[in-house]
């Protein structure tokens, strides 16, 4: 099954490059399932099952155009406007109630000696994760596909401290993001390890509202570090928790999606699928 999957990943992979290639050609389903070797059916439904959306869709929501547009509309209100009620919507709200708590000094120093930590592995709409939780919050939350491997990387970040394997609310809280239709989402609350440069980086991150990007110079100008962008960028590159602090909503001001730290092409599909949330 995991052989499987990473061939369905390189299709997936090999399909969004030639679509971003395309997009101004608008390629058709069969164009494009011709051009991954698969029956347009087949490519459909496991297009889908990565991207959260369909091809049509990620070609209407992640044409250059459409990202240029986004940061147009949104460049005067993208952060006064991030906390209004005019964001809600059914499942909407969840970027609203995510809190950061930075870790102490000596938890930082320390390797998070005294921390206990609760870890847990989880499949989403983008792939296998690993989330892990301290008795104030989330803490970490990396897309991997290797549990051992996911658990290695974790231990890096807080090699002190002591891990069970544990699925906890704080945990379940933060899943929910997940979610594209429900009613009522919980609180998450985050506990990172950042200097306090990363932490005011990763707030200005949680004040754009989903379905919306931003670039690196405005996160400057929101931190009021505006010739500081590069520093910014690094920022981000070390967010400790994908999705939830969403690293993925900030592109290159030309347009361009750019880098991630969990692949470019996953990039692009949460990014596709948060636009068809909004607008669906």
């Amino acid at each position: 099954m995991l052989e499987q999957e990473k061939t369905n990943y390189k299709r997936i992979e090999k399909a969004i490059k030639y679509i971003k290639q395309n997009f101004k050609k608008q390629p058709s389903l069969n164009e494009i399932a011709k051009f991954v070797n698969l029956s347009p059916y087949h490519f459909q439904r496991i297009f889908t099952d990565f991207a959260g959306v369909s091809p049509k869709k990620f070609i209407q929501y992640l044409s250059i155009e459409y990202t240029k547009k986004l940061l147009k509309k949104e460049q005067l209100t993208l952060f006064n406007a991030a906390y209004e009620v005019g964001l809600s919507g059914t499942g909407r709200l969840h970027d609203l109630f995510i809190s950061i708590e930075g870790m102490t000094p000596g938890e930082y120093k320390s390797g998070g000696e005294n921390l206990c930590i609760n870890y847990c592995f989880v499949s989403s709409h983008f792939g296998k994760l690993i989330i892990a939780s301290t008795e104030k919050g989330v803490c970490y939350l990396h897309f991997e596909n290797s549990k051992s491997q996911a658990l290695k990387n974790l231990k890096k970040h807080y090699p002190n401290a002591k891990y069970c394997a544990l699925s906890d609310k704080f945990q379940k809280d933060a899943l929910t993001v997940f979610k594209q239709s429900g009613d009522e989402f919980n609180q998450i609350k985050l506990h990172l390890k950042g200097t306090p440069f990363q932490i005011k980086v990763w707030e200005s991150l949680l004040k754009i509202p989903m379905g919306t990007l931003s670039t690196y110079s405005s996160i400057a100008q929101d931190i009021e570090s505006a010739k500081a962008y590069r520093a910014v960028g690094t920022a981000i590159g070390n967010n400790p928790v994908a999705f939830l602090i969403p690293c993925h909503r900030v592109i290159r001001a030309n347009g361009d999606t750019g880098d991630y730290m969990w692949g470019s092409i996953r990039k692009s599909a949460i990014i596709a699928w948060e636009a068809s949330v909004i607008v669906d």
